[in-house]
This record gives structure tokens, sequence and C-alpha cells, in this order.
């Protein structure tokens, strides 16, 4: 038995230079000791959600996502905002990963949200959707989130992020996530 925290870390954008994956690999950098965070790759091998290609066993991408999820003690999901909501990739995402409900792999799973955009509002839009779809699923949203306008300003030349106040608020979010994954999955105290 291992007393590490695994946090799933989902970017919800593709872009290879992506702002929102820049900030996942900075909250990884944050980590406290014990915990873990490892970074979802091959999302765009994921096909759209087509109940007909909801299958068992899974197709191989579907799959190993679900087992990702399920394999993780908390999720950290960053995002951009498309046209005030979220990307369609990452809704795909979790619509594959919503399966099969109610029992699905984010089902009573801690999640994070933290993430921003180029705009004035952080991604906030987009948050609040993420927010929505993610309990509908049944996945135990953190209260807390980042948000950051003009994100594309927001890293120095290393990748860390400039403002000390956003490092400490993303810092306590991974303390948090990891507090509420160690309540286990009724979010109670053991």
């Amino acid at each position: 038995m291992t007393n590490t925290t695994r946090v799933l870390a989902i970017s919800g954008s593709l872009r290879g230079a992506s702002h929102n994956t820049a900030l996942l690999h900075v909250a990884a950098a944050l980590a406290p000791s014990g915990v873990e965070v490892t970074h979802l790759d091959g999302l765009t091998d994921l096909p759209p959600y087509d109940e007909d290609l909801d299958v068992s066993p899974a197709l191989e991408p579907v799959r190993a996502l679900r087992d990702a999820i399920a394999g993780a003690d908390a999720v950290l999901l960053a995002t951009p905002e498309y046209n005030r909501s979220i990307p369609g990739q990452l809704k795909n995402i979790l619509d594959w990963a919503s399966r099969p409900y109610p029992f699905s792999a984010l089902h009573g799973k801690p999640v994070a949200i933290i993430g921003g955009s180029p705009g004035h509002f952080g991604a906030a839009w987009a948050h609040a959707e993420l927010r929505n779809v993610l309990e509908a699923i049944g996945a135990r949203v953190l209260s807390r989130n980042l948000s950051i306008p003009r994100i594309h300003e927001a890293f120095d030349r290393r990748g860390g992020l400039l403002d000390p106040d956003r490092r400490g608020r993303l810092s306590e979010i991974i303390r948090l996530l990891a507090e509420d994954a160690q309540r286990g999955p009724t979010g109670l105290a053991a």
C-alpha cells in the first residue's frame, strides 16, 4: 500500500504550446510531497462519443482513458475557453469517461478545475460549464478553482508562473485536491 496520492492531469487544449498544459506542468512542480501528478496523453486518438462505439470491450483509446481515471485518486483539469464554453475535445473526454453511468470512473472522484484564456475573464465561463458537466457525471468538484486572464502573459521564460499569488493559489488547490482524495470515495474522513 502506498501513501502517494495520484493526481491525473488532463488539459482541455490539444495545442502543442498550450498555456493550459503548461499550467498543469506548473501544478505538478508545486505538488507537495506525497502527491504524484501524471499527465494524460493520447487524447487526439479518442473518437467522438458515439453510443454505437461504446461497447465491451471498450475501444483501446477509451479503455486507456477510463483506466487512467480509475487508477487516479483525483483529477486536475485545465481548460481554455472556446466560445464561452469548454473545448469540444474536453467535453468528448468527459462523455466517454462518464460511462457506464452512474458507475463511471469519474463518479465520486475528486476533481479540481484550473485554466485560463487570453481574454479578460480567464476562462470563467468555461470553468462554470465544466463544473456543471462534472457535477452531472457525479464527480466531487472542489469549490476552489484558478482562472487566469491573459494567460499568455502569465509565465516566465522557464515556464513558471510570474505571479506569486497565483502560484500560492495553485499550490493550495493541489493540496486541497490531495486531501479530498485521501478522504476516500465518500469524501468523508476515514
